[in-house]
């Protein structure tokens, strides 16, 4: 029986290894190779297409971090166990759209709503490619420390706030002192903490101006804080200074996100960025820097934070490790400015009476990790799943009529705008009957009104299968939209004919030696 064919195109200007990664995905994804099936051996294949040895262990070696192939010391390596459904999932596909998988038997009990076929939804990263091994390392060492008597730290554990000190140097050039840290419950205690100090003294509700679109949980943290906040418009590059300055009273803060503004996918310049500063500086104004994925950057060298160009005390940044590891550990960081005593007094203060809530046993975990190189590990090889992720949405959604794809310059997530609300909401809608879950972007307006019309989708955390269903969905609706003359020359553009070397895998051995 034929077996999978290797195409190489010696014509093409892609190199070789590229190539070969290329084409065993592909047929991993299409059903050509299944979980369990042998490749052939480095030396055997290699020899059957006529190129380096090299070449092909270098194809395999990415392959493996990706988690496409299984390769191990001595065995046959094989393709992995990509993440399968669950059978829940599987029961709700066969059930139908819209329905569980198992109902409730008594009618006065609300039944459960189902779970997504195929996950969309932004903010969720991959954990596929965790060290696991070095992850219960850090958790056992921390178990092993003397139990203590007292709270954590306010600040938070001294070494765990040094760690984060050193990770920030390395991964956003940001010189800052452990004293600067506070670390926090997540993002979202980092901004309640922030919400609890703004307009101190005052006696009046503090103003905080957002982004438009922006960050919807933040906000309704503020709001629900007592903090009014004003929508700010975004360009092509993020936060719109000139229309801050319009406004006619100047408010305490401004949250932006200026590495990646969310969800558009902005890089605030450095020149507008100079001038937010100095409006802050002019108006005794706090600039709250969200830089929630910035160490997942795919196009271009990353900009200094926001807080690296800080000179007079006005740039207060969050992080959190929720996209670099998990969100399942809700660990966070603020980083004060040095300068600015006032604001530390006051977050000291809140701290004094709401203690960290950080287990101390968790921060001591978190620490071992990062000084053992494991998350710096990490994220260069999220970076690269990312990345070839990222490929796959471009190669499904980009260039297609009226529907603009942005936010992929970094990040774990993808816009595409529409012409109206109506496109948008139906658009949600089929794919919700599909099983695959996005968020209408919408969801994302700071002001009143339909918002922008279009979808926000992550592309991290599902397998490759899913995505590239979720993908192939997601322009099958918008291809819907188009006439039958633009889908054909749609389907031709993508088949096209390859100057191709063909090599059939069933005629080569695979064997442990590699």
């Amino acid at each position: 029986m034929d077996g999978p064919i290797i195409d190489v195109d010696r014509s093409s200007a892609v190199p070789l290894g590229a190539q070969l990664v290329d084409e065993l995905r592909r047929r991993v994804l299409g059903g050509s190779l299944r979980p369990g099936d042998p490749v052939p051996s480095t030396r055997a294949l290699a020899s059957a297409i006529g190129i380096s040895r090299s070449v092909v262990v270098a194809a395999y070696d990415q392959l493996a971090g990706e988690g496409y192939l299984d390769s191990r010391q001595g065995a046959v390596t094989r393709v992995a166990e990509l993440q399968p459904r669950t059978e829940r999932a599987a029961d709700a596909a066969a059930a139908g759209p819209g329905t569980t998988a198992a109902r409730s038997a008594s009618p006065s009990v609300e039944a459960a709503p189902a779970e997504p076929r195929i996950n969309l939804l932004p903010g969720r990263p991959s954990t596929s490619r965790v060290d696991t091994r070095s992850w219960r390392t850090a958790w056992r060492r921390a178990a092993a420390l003397e139990i203590p008597a007292d709270s954590p730290p306010p600040f938070g554990v001294p070494r765990l706030r040094a760690e984060i000190a050193d990770h920030l140097r390395h991964a956003r050039g940001l010189d800052c002192s452990p004293d600067d840290i506070v670390v926090t419950a997540g993002t979202s205690e980092a901004l309640g903490l922030l919400a609890s100090v703004l307009g101190r003294g005052t006696g009046r509700a503090p103003a905080l101006a957002i982004e438009d679109p922006g960050y919807p949980s933040a906000r309704r943290l503020f709001e629900r804080r007592g903090v009014r906040t004003h929508p700010i418009g975004v360009d092509r590059d993020g936060f719109d200074v000139e229309a801050l300055r319009r406004l006619p009273l100047a408010p305490d803060a401004v949250m932006v996100t200026p590495s990646h503004q969310y969800p558009l996918g902005g890089r605030l310049p450095v020149a507008t960025r100079l001038e937010l500063l100095a409006w802050a500086g002019a108006h005794d104004a706090l600039v709250i820097e969200d830089d929630y994925d910035s160490e997942f950057r795919h196009l271009g060298p990353p900009l200094p934070a926001l807080a690296s160009l800080d000179r007079s005390g006005r740039v207060v940044l969050v992080g959190s490790l929720s996209k670099v590891l998990t969100p399942w550990i809700r660990l966070g960081y603020l980083v004060l400015p040095p300068t600015n005593s006032g604001l530390r007094d006051a977050i000291g203060a809140s701290r004094d009476d709401e203690a960290c809530p950080v287990p101390g046993i968790a921060q001591h975990a978190i620490a071992e990790l990062l000084a053992s190189g494991a998350v710096r590990r990490h994220i260069a090889v999220s970076r690269r799943e990312y990345a070839h992720r990222r490929g796959l949405v471009l190669a499904a959604l980009d260039g297609l009529p009226g529907a603009p794809l942005s936010g992929l310059d970094g990040g774990l997530h993808a816009v595409v705008e529409l012409s109206d609300a109506a496109a948008s909401a139906a658009l949600v809608n089929r794919l919700d009957g599909e099983g695959v879950a996005v968020a209408p972007l919408s969801d994302y307006s700071a002001a009143s009104g339909p918002g922008r019309p279009g979808i926000v989708f992550g592309y991290a955390a599902p397998s490759d299968t899913q995505l590239v269903e979720g993908l192939a969905r997601i322009r099958g609706a918008l291809l819907d939209r188009l006439d039958p003359a633009a889908r054909r020359v749609d389907a031709s553009a993508r088949n096209p004919a390859a100057n191709t070397t063909k090599v059939d895998l069933s005629t080569t051995r695979p064997d442990p030696v590699g």
